[in-house]
């Protein structure tokens, strides 16, 4: 019998245009009063003439969505070209390799090493699609190190996912939500910060925990059963090729570094946190993508890369991102759909009578459970941030709620689930390439699974209160 798939991120969104579409003809229109800001003022809601939705609205609403957000997609574009050259030049995997080397004997501490890096990675940009490659590279080290596969993918799978739910600066995740939403990238940073170094301390934590054990007790191990088979299967013991870094691998590294460090200082609103004598840059999209195609030139050229492969890089490191790129601008559709049927407002209205009286804490609450089943549905950060930042974050307005923290509250959600789903490619790939049953790995993340729920969502809610 032929397993069942589910279908993906975009058959989901195009059917639900048409049912949003649908809906135009039996929701009421109507429309709030806005504020300066062009946030709806609580209590001037009235309703308006319907102009319900159509075939023809449902075909042009994707290409509407793409040029409301062209600016967000351009972006995701030259963030996918500039880790397209920095990949190629291999500096990413030499750094990583000598890491593993130069600490053997020192186990735990490479360990720990590796899990803080794979989780920057992860709340800086995203690191995800990106982690397949090392998979190979660190499972035989760990094994020879005297550890198992599942210590290997954790430090690489549970450390970059950790990141990516606690992320400051991720431009696919964060970034994305904070467009929508109408908020500065660096809102909220100081809670996502604080986050980011709790649960990756806690990621780390509990891997060494779980290392130790084995170490001293291989029977201890999850995958005990499969260990002399997977020393064989990865070639445990063999001489291992010895990776020497270049002059310009460390600088194209520095540079790497030196990008994202650029990024997140610009995007802080240090005069917002009352820091004044620290100039704010307040940079957006457009010069964000300006950086990322300059960097991308930069570290090409400190690579001493042809002209034509800088170029092939490039595109293809931007063919990679073509698919998020499309979805922003499928999920954009249906903000379209909603704007132009005028039941935008009717929602918030609804939403407006039913949360008022609920409290800030339960409402930021009620977005992270709403979050949950969403991304089993929609794995895509990037899709489901387009999909509901328009609509949750408004919502958050009546209910007094930053919209810092229902982003917060999204990316904490979402990334809690893709540690796990089995939706996501990066999930069952790793779990593949490590030999890993997938039961077995819910059984090594269920405590982490429990203490990031609770973490997360008590901090969100303490936030919201505050």
């Amino acid at each position: 019998m032929k397993k069942k798939k589910l279908p993906s991120s975009y058959t989901i969104l195009f059917v639900l245009i048409i049912l949003i579409a649908i809906s135009t003809y039996f929701i009421p229109a109507g429309r709030y009063e806005l504020d300066e800001s062009g946030s709806p003022i609580v209590g001037t809601y009235h309703k308006v003439d319907p102009n319900p939705q159509g075939v023809m609205d449902v075909v042009i609403s994707p290409f509407e969505g793409l040029y409301d957000a062209i600016d967000v997609a351009a972006f995701i574009l030259m963030v996918g070209g500039f880790l397209g050259i920095v990949m190629k030049t291999g500096a990413i995997d030499k750094g990583i390799t000598r890491i593993t080397r130069r600490f053997k004997g020192k186990q735990s501490l490479m360990l720990v090493i590796l899990t803080v890096l794979f989780a920057l990675g992860g709340t800086t940009f995203g690191m995800a699609e990106e982690t397949m490659a090392f998979y190979p590279l660190l499972i035989p080290v760990v094994l020879a190190a005297g550890y198992d596969t599942i210590t290997a993918v954790a430090v690489i799978l549970f450390g970059s996912g950790v990141g990516v739910l606690a992320s400051t600066v991720n431009p696919f995740a964060t970034g994305i939500a904070s467009g929508f939403a109408g908020i500065a990238l660096g809102d909220g940073i100081v809670l996502r910060l604080l986050l980011f170094i709790g649960l990756t301390s806690f990621a780390v934590y509990y891997i060494l925990r779980y290392a130790g054990k084995i170490k001293k007790d291989p029977s201890a191990s999850l995958v005990h059963d499969q260990q002399s088979e997977n020393m064989k299967h990865f070639s445990v013991g063999k001489e291992e090729e010895n990776v020497s870094m270049t002059k310009n691998d460390k600088i194209v590294l520095i540079l790497f570094a030196l990008t994202f460090l650029v990024m997140i200082y610009s995007v802080i609103p240090f005069s917002d946190l009352g820091i004044e004598f620290i100039p704010t840059l307040s940079w957006w999209f457009p010069e964000l993508s300006a950086l990322f195609l300059i960097m991308g030139i930069i570290i090409a050229l400190a690579a001493r890369m042809p002209e034509k492969d800088i170029v092939d890089n490039f595109i293809y490191g931007a063919s990679d991102l073509i698919g998020v790129a499309l979805i922003i601008g499928l999920s954009r559709s249906i903000t379209v759909i909603m704007n132009n049927s005028m039941i935008t407002d009717t929602i918030l209205n609804y939403g407006e009578n039913l949360l008022s009286n609920v409290g800030q804490s339960i409402f930021a609450a009620i977005c992270y459970v709403f979050y949950l089943p969403l991304s089993l549905l929609i794995p895509s950060t990037s899709a489901l941030a387009t999909l509901s930042m328009p609509i949750i974050a408004p919502l958050g307005d009546f209910a007094g709620v930053a919209r810092s923290t229902i982003i917060t509250a999204f990316q904490s959600a979402c990334g809690l689930v893709n540690l796990i789903t089995p939706t996501s490619g990066v999930v069952m790939g790793a779990l593949t390439i490590g030999r890993i049953s997938y039961g077995k790995w819910l059984k090594f993340m269920a405590v982490p699974l429990a203490v990031l729920l609770v973490v997360s969502l008590g901090a969100i809610m303490i936030s919201a209160a505050i």
